[in-house]
């Protein structure tokens, strides 16, 4: 359920059990102490900020059920440094990883469908990453404030680049748009 174990800070690992199917709204919020996770396949959404805060969270493992990344999920996850997100994975939500400085590398499925506003701002540890062609649009801030990033390869199946999308990406040396992309947001690489 909701916020079922967040602020349980004395938590250092979870197994969750095979009937679960979803992880609720912050149920493991802010449990500072929390390092592994493993997600069973039989889980098919992670809910909003349902990590949110566990600062010393540094192994997920999500299944190959969960279709959905909530809004804010693992948003301040600091320790994290990886992570893959499955091909079912159709959704991830708007600062899904926001704050996840130690982050440097993600492995995005090729299901993707929509990166939410925000979803890996301030990853400033990130230092690449792969759009998959199932992706469309670019969303404001996606990638904002990324400082490690040097470079990136946009699909041609990208449309639009949101306002902000990589704005502050300061070592970022090369990227390719295609043609395909026929708008471009404001401050999108400011």
């Amino acid at each position: 359920g909701w916020y079922a174990f967040s602020d349980c800070s004395s938590l250092t690992s979870i197994i969750i059990p095979n009937g679960i199917t979803s992880i609720g709204r912050g149920a493991f919020g802010n449990c500072s102490n929390l390092i592994n996770i493993l997600i069973p396949d039989n889980v098919k959404e992670i809910g909003e900020a349902a990590f949110y805060g566990c600062s010393s969270l540094t192994n997920v493992e999500i299944g190959k059920g969960v279709a959905s990344i909530g809004n804010n999920a693992f948003e301040n996850c600091n320790s994290l440094a990886s992570i893959t997100l499955s091909d079912n994975i159709t959704d991830i939500g708007e600062a899904a990883f926001y704050g996840c400085s130690n982050l440097t590398n993600i492995e995005i499925g090729n299901c993707i469908t929509s990166i939410g506003n925000q979803a890996f701002e301030n990853c400033t540890g990130l230092t690449s990453i792969t759009i998959p062609d199932s992706v469309t649009s670019i969303v404001s801030g996606a990638f904002e404030n990324c400082h490690s990033l040097t470079n990136i390869i946009i699909p041609d199946s990208v449309k639009s680049l949101g306002g902000s999308a990589f704005a502050d990406c300061s070592a970022l040396i090369s990227i390719t748009i295609p043609d395909s992309v026929t708008s471009i947001g404001n401050s999108a690489f400011d």
